[in-house]
């Protein structure tokens, strides 16, 4: 983008340079001041850049609640300066006060569409340069789904059917884990970047980032459940207190931990399974292996098949605290 920004920049201020210099051409008696039209227009090019370089992060969002702001507050003025109230008095008098209601009423009304930009999408629907269907359900999703890792796999399948928004602060709170001191934060970081590197890489799914940071809210839990409100959306995350939080404030949870305890497969005995030996067992001649879903399963006379994979039947299922712990028998092929 800076590469592309700098060409356009000179171009404009030689253009605005180029415009002075052809100024004097239509009016004769600046033709002796040649120079100091190029120079007026040569400044006047670099201070547009200047403040196209001060806008730097000014968002389209903010651009819109500035034109809704003037907008209203020009309609304000306008009303109160159209009312019997100033249809009498003394002129001059009459124009500084409606001068005054177009300065303070357009002033406070766009600095309060400022201040309540990220509830703008209330009011101006949520907009993308892309054609995005308006009623494509929403997914937000937060810190700790990403840093688990398994939306990725989950949103490859196709399986979600909803577009999945990754708000910004976010993004930069994983960042801020990644160059933490902290080597187990670091990872966290890490492993969470990761995972939207790899959601970008999925073809055909819906990835969206959501610019706003929500002003002076601080706690990204709260962030994320006033974001979710606002866009009408659902919210996709790993946290118990973010869910309870979530849930208080009405909105709708998803959340990976129950999806994945939801699809275990239900085991009875007599089922056939092939399933990696590890390690041995407590008894004599037992060996102990983990499904996809880390249930542990115990296997009679499996010892001399550690570290090979190895048709077993259940003969029975006990739940535990961890899950399922199964208990199995080698079948000879």
């Amino acid at each position: 983008m800076k590469n592309t920004l700098l060409p356009i920049r000179i171009l404009f201020v030689v253009l605005c340079a180029a415009v002075g210099w052809l100024v004097c051409y239509t009016v004769r008696d600046w033709d002796s001041h040649r120079l100091m039209a190029v120079f007026i227009g040569l400044a006047i090019g670099l201070l547009v850049v200047l403040v196209d370089i001060m806008l730097k992060g000014f968002s389209l969002r903010g651009l819109s609640a500035i034109t809704f702001g003037i907008g209203v507050g020009m309609l304000i003025a306008y009303m109160i300066g159209s009312s019997p109230l100033l249809d009498e008095g003394d002129p001059q008098i009459v124009f500084l006060v409606r001068l005054g209601l177009f300065l303070i009423c357009t002033y406070l009304a766009t600095v309060i569409a400022l201040r309540g930009k990220d509830e703008f999408n209330l009011v101006i629907p949520y907009v993308r340069f892309v054609p995005h269907d308006v009623e494509t359900p929403l997914l937000v999703v937060d810190v700790s789904s990403l840093i688990d890792g398994r939306i990725s796999r989950v949103a490859a399948t196709g399986f979600l059917g909803a577009a999945m928004v990754i708000p910004q602060f976010v993004v930069k709170e994983l960042q801020s884990l990644a160059e933490s001191a902290d080597p187990s934060l670091q990872t966290r970081g890490r492993r969470g970047l990761e995972t939207l590197g790899a959601l970008r890489r999925i073809p055909n799914i819906d990835l969206r980032i959501h610019e706003s940071d929500l002003g002076k809210r601080t706690d990204i839990d709260a962030k994320l459940v006033f974001l979710t409100q606002s866009m009408r959306a659902r919210l996709l995350t790993n946290s118990y207190n973010l869910a309870k939080m979530a849930e208080f404030n009405g909105v709708t949870c998803l959340n990976l931990g129950q999806l994945g305890r939801a699809l275990r497969p239900e085991l009875v005995a007599g089922e056939m399974l092939e399933v990696e030996l590890l390690k041995p067992g407590k008894e004599e001649g037992q060996a102990i292996g983990y499904l996809d879903d880390q249930s542990l399963v115990v296997v009679n006379g499996g010892r001399g098949y550690i570290g090979r994979k190895v048709n077993v039947e259940i003969v029975s299922v006990l739940p535990s605290s961890a899950g399922k712990m199964v208990f199995a028998r080698v079948v000879e092929a």
